[in-house]
């Protein structure tokens, strides 16, 4: 699949590599002579932070391409992103060529944070391709999208453009009317008002005001949004009783949404300098370092619970296979996060057992322990395990782990993980021993026929294999 994007600016880049990461072709066009090296920056960003969201390898990565000719670069293409400046007249001008070209079958998204779809498509020959999709940056990592239709979209065009987005992990909201500025921005712009005066009347900086977000409510914000925080606010008694307590403060005069402080060159020198001052001491590439760090963590701590974010990024890695073997089945594939990296610079001890214990839990799920009989009152429980470091293993490293089955009769599930690098040799071994156990009693009992006759499938197949180097030694023995 080709994907085409024109502009290749902040947000133009991040579609790049939402596209690319996610196994597109991507051709870019834009004239800005330093796009493609800011691309590359975006990229190098996104390639390092994205798969650190993910348990499983991502697609194979498309090829990238840039083009001086906008009809070459939109060939083909069954996804057109236009993320130019935001002036209704540039991207008319732009759309317009974009459509001489543009496959019948392909549709065009605009990035606009604020135009409405009806705006874009006014006069042009094939309106009903062209769509708002409007993300939010970093685009390679945040997954929601505003899908904004006009009465000119087909339902066709709806419904294709909402699975396109959900199959490079971004999570679609369509909105129902479309509305200058749509959902998100018109919440953000009512507090970016109400921080421009909080600035002017000399009652905070911008770095108390980011301070009030990301210590206070954007936390809460991240995994419940705005009415479900209020809701737990109001108690036992829910929305009705939070409504009925804070609602008459709706009417009191103190807020300024209305009212916006002249942006005065004094106003806007302070509000920089103070910006300056709050992280000046970082480089923008260093800020943004910082902060897909900081989203992959609290996404995989969302990406555990499943709530928010993390939802959207276990439905995308369910749907991502693992690739397959000749000699031993695969049970993880994925890269070597930044989080797993130590003050040594390589992957801590800690994480190693980690990785085996998702190859463990992998296995089961071969073998039919999945989710639903573990519901059903039965698991494994692991009773022992032994380590073997060979070689180190360093952030967004390929780290593939292959499972072979020592034995697997009775009670028993005797396993050995394999866990190797890009170049398929083995960077460690992880020996470990489970136990079949009764989840009501939680005592060992004899697994369900039909996990003991694939355990014995897998184990009767791996059994002419070598015994790994270091099975059954203590600590010390090499």
């Amino acid at each position: 699949m080709k994907a085409c994007i024109v502009g290749g600016g902040v947000i133009g880049g991040g579609w790049v590599a939402r596209f690319l990461l996610n196994g597109w072709d991507v051709a870019v066009f834009d004239p800005d002579p330093e796009a493609e090296r800011k691309i590359s920056e975006v990229l190098a960003n996104a390639r390092r932070s994205l798969p650190s969201l993910y348990d499983r390898m991502m697609p194979v990565e498309g090829k990238l391409t840039f083009h001086s000719d906008l009809a070459e670069a939109v060939s083909g293409a069954k996804w057109v992103q236009e993320s130019v400046p935001e002036r209704l007249d540039l991207k008319n001008k732009v759309h317009g060529s974009i459509l001489e070209h543009l496959d019948a079958d392909a549709i065009l998204g605009s990035s606009t944070s604020g135009f409405k779809p009806s705006e874009l498509q006014d006069g042009m020959d094939k309106p009903e391709q062209i769509i708002v999709t409007h993300p939010f940056n970093p685009v390679y990592l945040l997954p929601l999208v505003e899908v904004v239709p006009s009465a000119k979209t087909p339902e066709a065009i709806k419904s294709k453009a909402q699975s396109i987005l959900t199959s490079i992990g971004m999570k679609p909201l369509l909105v129902r009317k479309e509305i200058d500025a749509h959902i998100a921005d018109r919440l953000l712009e009512a507090v970016w008002r109400e921080g421009l005066w909080l600035i002017n009347d000399g009652i905070a900086t911008t770095e108390e005001i980011d301070d009030s977000i990301r210590y206070g409510f954007g936390l809460r914000w991240a995994q419940m949004g705005l009415f479900e925080t209020y809701r737990i606010a109001g108690g036992e008694a829910g929305m009705k009783h939070f409504i009925g307590q804070f609602g008459p403060a709706l009417a009191w005069p103190w807020t300024k949404l209305m009212d916006v402080p002249e942006l005065t060159d004094e106003l806007v020198d302070q509000i920089a300098d103070q910006s300056d001052e709050q992280s000046g001491h970082m480089s923008i590439r260093e800020l943004e370092r910082l902060r897909d760090d900081n989203l992959v963590g609290m996404m995989r701590a969302l990406k555990k619970s499943g709530s928010g974010a993390g939802g959207t990024i276990n439905e995308h890695e369910a749907a991502m296979e693992l690739p397959t073997a000749d000699d031993l089945p695969i049970t993880v594939c994925r890269k070597i996060p930044q989080s797993w990296t130590d003050y040594n610079g390589h992957m801590n001890e800690t994480h190693y057992l980690e990785a085996a214990s998702k190859a463990t839990d992998q296995f089961m799920i071969m073998v039919g322990a999945d989710d639903d009989y573990i519901a059903s009152g039965n698991s494994y429980f692991t009773v022992e395990s032994q380590i073997r470091y060979l070689d180190e293993m360093k952030e967004g490293d390929d780290l593939t782990i292959k499972t072979q089955v020592l034995s697997g009769a009775g009670k028993k599930m005797h396993l050995y993980h394999f866990l190797q690098n890009a170049a398929g040799d083995t960077v460690c071994g992880v020996e470990t021993l489970l136990l079949h156990v009764d989840l009501n009693t939680r005592k060992t009992s004899l697994p369900a026929e039909e996990i003991s006759a694939k355990l014995a499938e897998f184990a009767s197949a791996h059994v002419s294999l070598p015994t790994p180097h270091g099975v059954g030694k203590s600590i010390g023995q090499r």
